[in-house]
């Protein structure tokens, strides 16, 4: 895959995540209706908290070149449980998403090819490619889409 259609594909995360949860009141955002499983507004916190993660990730491969950096594992139940998801504001996790990838995406089109095979090593994973990267960041919006979805259905909206 090129450069440009990563980028694009990453940056298509920014309106899904938005239409998935359009029209949904505070209420439905805080709802449980999935027993076991976050809100929705936990789920958009969760990624708002980890593009910037998987973000620093493609960035100190790039940066760091052939050195190869060290990327560090983070932990979502963590972030969870001490960050306070229930309580953010839906429009500023959106925000972080959509302004955070509009720059990286910017930043993966001016990348060559040849970018696309420089490697991370993280803590838990081992040697990572930035391609990899990449896919794993535009997959993670996509991952959890259909979560919303179901708790949309259970809610009846």
């Amino acid at each position: 895959m090129t450069p440009t259609e990563l980028a694009d594909q990453y940056l298509a995360g920014s309106a899904a995540i938005r239409k998935a949860v359009a029209s949904m009141t505070r209420e439905q955002l805080l709802a449980r209706p999935v027993a076991g499983k976050w809100s929705t507004l936990e789920v958009v916190a969760h990624l708002a908290d980890f593009d910037p993660v998987l973000i620093d990730r493609m960035k100190r491969i790039l940066a760091y070149g052939s050195d190869v950096p060290l990327l560090l594992v983070a932990d979502e139940n963590l972030f969870a449980k001490e960050l306070a998801y229930s309580e953010r504001d839906l429009e500023e996790e959106l925000a972080v998403i959509e302004s955070s990838r509009k720059q990286m995406a910017r930043i993966i089109r001016g990348l060559r090819p040849e970018q696309l095979q420089l490697t991370g090593c993280h803590n838990k994973r081992g040697i990572i490619t930035l391609e990899k990267v990449i896919q794993m960041a535009t997959n993670h919006i996509t991952h959890h889409l259909p979560f919303i979805a179901e708790k949309r259905k259970a809610l009846g909206i």
